[in-house]
């Protein structure tokens, strides 16, 4: 559920080591906080707020504990100009996403969301269990990272809001009907009856690089009278020995292999095929082909009764993610929101 990794508490750090809560800043949201001491005669900036999210605000440090652990990539650019570009979109993108976080957590208040300490802690158990940890083990695992445990437990109980406000404020708004699933099975398997792969054999009536209007007029009579051959009974690899160009393959009666979608020059034709069909006249880069389709593949797809349950949550899942979108962007609009990053 909740990996100890993946849950950043924003912590706000102070040159004296003294803790600070942030709460007490909320009395002067608009103000911009620039908290420093005198050090050898330096001025020495150590916080600032970077979003003001109606009487609530995001300090830089905050900001920064969030970003560590998507930060690295971008660290090991080194182009200079280009690291700074992309460590400045993603400090712009993690922002936006503690704003959503912040209006989730408002919205929740407002509703009158509860989270208990019991859930809370049934979280952190959930955790050490996860990571194999003890709550001595615990504690140096988040002191490792800056957090404290009641900080830890603070924020998770900000997550588990935060949930509980989708869960309680969006899903209701989401429905999934029957007839929903059947024509998400029906795409699926339209898609799957589409061929994948194909085993090819070949005949090849070679002509050069830039063929007149007449060698290419007799290619194409030499590759119709072996057409009219196979059609008249005479096996395709028989036929392929007799007067195939390809010395590589009129041996082997003609075989190329099986060729993935998207692979070949030819798709159009022998991708429409059925297994034992044979197309031609086809023109390609080495020259006039006669195909015969030994085997295809297509995806197979489960029947409806053992896919339904799966394509309900997939349905689910993707009406979820659109209607929670909908309305983090309404929170956002009837929101006082004021990014000072810089």
């Amino acid at each position: 559920m909740l990996a100890l990794v993946a849950v950043a508490m924003p912590l706000v750090a102070f040159a004296d080591g003294k803790d600070k809560d942030k709460d007490k800043d909320k009395d002067a949201p608009a103000k911009k906080e620039e908290k420093a001491v005198k050090t050898t005669g330096k001025k020495v900036v150590q916080d600032q707020v970077v979003a003001i999210v109606n009487d609530a605000i995001v300090m830089r440090t905050e900001l920064e504990v969030r970003l560590v652990p998507v930060i690295g990539e971008a660290n090991q650019i080194a182009d200079p100009t280009e690291r700074a570009r992309r460590i400045s979109k993603l400090r712009s993108q993690v922002l936006d996403e503690m704003i959503n976080e912040e209006l989730i957590v408002q919205a929740a208040e407002s509703a009158k969301v509860e989270v208990d300490s019991s859930e809370v802690q049934a979280a952190l158990d959930e955790i050490k269990q996860q990571n194999n940890l003890d709550d001595a083990g615990l504690a140096s695992a988040l002191a490792a990272q800056g957090f404290t445990i009641n900080s830890y437990k603070a924020d998770l109980r900000r997550q588990l809001l935060r949930l509980r406000a989708v869960n309680q404020l969006v899903a209701p708004k989401v429905t999934i009907t029957e007839e929903d699933v059947k024509a998400r099975y029906d795409q699926q398997q339209r898609r799957a009856e589409s061929v994948t792969a194909v085993k090819l054999s070949h005949i090849l009536f070679k002509l050069p690089e830039h063929p007149s209007e007449q060698q290419l007029a007799e290619a194409r009579e030499k590759a119709a009278k072996a057409m009219e051959r196979i059609k008249g009974g005479e096996e395709f690899g028989k036929v392929a020995a007799d007067v195939s160009e390809d010395d590589g393959t009129k041996a082997t009666a003609g075989e190329l292999g099986w060729f993935q979608r998207g692979s070949t020059e030819w798709d159009s034709v022998v991708f429409s095929a059925d297994k034992g069909d044979i197309r031609g006249p086809v023109i390609g880069s080495q020259g006039m082909h006669v195909f015969l389709i030994t085997d295809i593949k297509k995806t197979e797809v489960k029947p409806y009764a053992e896919m339904k349950e799966q394509l309900q949550r997939e349905l689910r899942r993707r009406e979820m993610d659109k209607q929670t979108q909908t309305w983090l962007e309404e929170l956002r609009k009837k929101a006082y929101i004021d990014i000072k990053l810089t």
